[in-house]
């Protein structure tokens, strides 16, 4: 069959007349000239109208049609429908958002090769709702790669070489529900990766070999429910969570660190839970926790923790519940280390302390919470060897003698008492022995006045 124009080389169409009548008496002539039968034309045997008027009113061919009548696919794809698009395993080296229907809102694209995701890279798909880069070889992503996608739900970037997370690659995303960047080769977030993003529920981390926590990393994260961190982490740089606001779970497991740094959560803020558990956290150093805010329950969870330099909670800290489970404290804390204000909740259980001469300061401390019994019916022994993992309840106090640092503070201390009551004694005594003297003296020179009396009788003092 002929795939040229034919319909104006048999006749000319007399614009003059309806169409339907001009129709109505050449259509027999044309089909007969030409062995026209519509349902030839298209494989599914259609005959409607519209294939009529474009291949014979308007000289539109066979072929022509067909591709005009089918939805953009690009020849990698399978386009299920105008909604759903999988492209996987095609080899793509480049994302083709451009040859994709602009209605897609399920896009899959895993295992294909391109390296780098572009700025813009999905621009124009406004759809779209659920995104797929699994399996692929992406090593780099650009600032603003997802920018343009206000319906974007369900972003999945695993199983990919991605050493890192650039400054804004994930920036601006709004009510999306998931990001999950878990099973990767990410060592690093960098600085603002994911800046004016919020209303997520999860951001997943897990399973990615990163050992350190970068500044300001997570600043401009807002109003998320979950984030999940990978294990391993080795250093929390002061101020790497500076900025975020209103989190539902933030979860730090499977740390190896020397210290919690001087504000490593400054600027952090209306956390529902922070959790830092299964973890050795070195030395919790002065500060660590100095310019957090507004968290409902901050939690210690089978750790090991070599020291407490500082753990100060104020009232400007607005911690409402404290909670440390399980861990093992290698040194007791020296007295005043420890101060929780404001905190309405303080559960202190399971955990393994020093049960040495220290003891009687722990006891006594904060960290019991003014119930030395219930303190020691509900904790443990780490130390020394001989009582490793017994109950604290089942010490005899008595015999473990005070340290004799601590004996001699307070030495120092009665002594000090001591010397100040003396030494207020010693004063009155002067002071009374300066008072009587006085009264004397004076009472002595009104008499010699008030009766005018010589030397005799005065006893050698003259008034004149």
């Amino acid at each position: 069959m002929a795939t040229t124009p034919w319909l104006y080389k048999t006749t000319k169409y007399p614009y003059k007349r309806p169409l339907h009548i001009w129709w109505h008496s050449n259509s027999n002539r044309i089909r007969r000239r030409y062995n026209y039968r519509p349902s030839s034309l298209l494989s599914n045997g259609s005959t409607s109208i519209l294939c009529e008027l474009l291949l014979f009113f308007f000289g539109i061919s066979h072929v022509t049609a067909l591709s005009i009548l089918t939805p953009i696919c690009p020849p990698e794809c399978i386009c299920l429908s105008q909604t759903q698009v999988l492209c996987n395993s095609g080899g793509l080296t480049e994302i083709p958002a451009k040859l994709l229907p602009d209605t897609v809102e399920h896009l899959s694209l895993t295992k294909n090769n391109f390296p780098i995701i572009k700025t813009d890279a999905f621009a124009g798909l406004r759809a779209l709702k659920k995104l797929s880069l699994d399996g692929n070889n992406i090593s780099v992503i650009k600032p603003f790669a997802f920018r343009g996608l206000p319906r974007l739900r369900e972003l999945s970037i695993q199983h990919t070489p991605l050493q890192a997370v650039g400054s804004f690659a994930f920036a601006g995303l709004q009510n999306i529900t998931s990001i999950l960047l878990s099973y990767n080769q990410i060592k690093m977030v960098e600085q603002y990766a994911f800046a004016g993003t919020s209303n997520v529920r999860w951001i997943k981390l897990n399973n990615n070999p990163m050992q350190k926590v970068n500044t300001s990393a997570f600043t401009g994260l807002t109003n998320v429910e979950h984030i999940i961190f990978p294990s391993g982490i080795r250093t929390i740089e002061p101020d790497a969570f500076t900025g975020m606001d209103t989190i539902g779970l933030i979860k730090l497991a499977f740390m190896d660190l020397k210290a919690l740094k001087p504000y490593t959560f400054r600027g952090l803020s209306k956390v529902h839970i922070l959790s830092i558990q299964e973890s050795d956290l070195g030395v919790i150093q002065t500060d660590a926790f100095d310019g957090l805010s507004y968290v409902t329950n901050l939690n210690f969870l089978n750790n090991k923790i070599d020291a407490i330099q500082d753990l100060t909670i104020t009232f400007e800290h607005h911690i409402r519940a404290i909670k440390m489970q399980g861990n093992h404290l290698l040194e007791t804390p020296a007295v005043g280390a420890i101060t929780f204000h404001g905190v309405e909740v303080l559960t202190i259980y399971n955990n393994h302390f020093p049960c040495d001469c220290h003891i009687h300061n722990l006891i006594s401390g904060p960290l019991a919470n003014g119930s030395a019994d219930e303190f020691m019916s509900r904790n443990y022994c780490i130390s020394p060897l001989e009582v490793n993992g017994k109950a604290m309840k089942e010490l005899d106090l008595e015999s473990i003698g005070r340290c004799q640092e601590q004996v001699t503070r307070e030495n120092l201390e009665a002594s000090k008492t001591s010397n100040s009551a003396s030494m207020c004694v010693q004063t009155n005594q002067i002071v009374n022995n300066m008072f009587c003297v006085l009264v004397s003296v004076t009472f002595k020179l009104f008499y010699n006045i008030y009766f005018n009396c010589d030397t005799s009788t005065c006893g050698g003092n003259v008034v004149r």
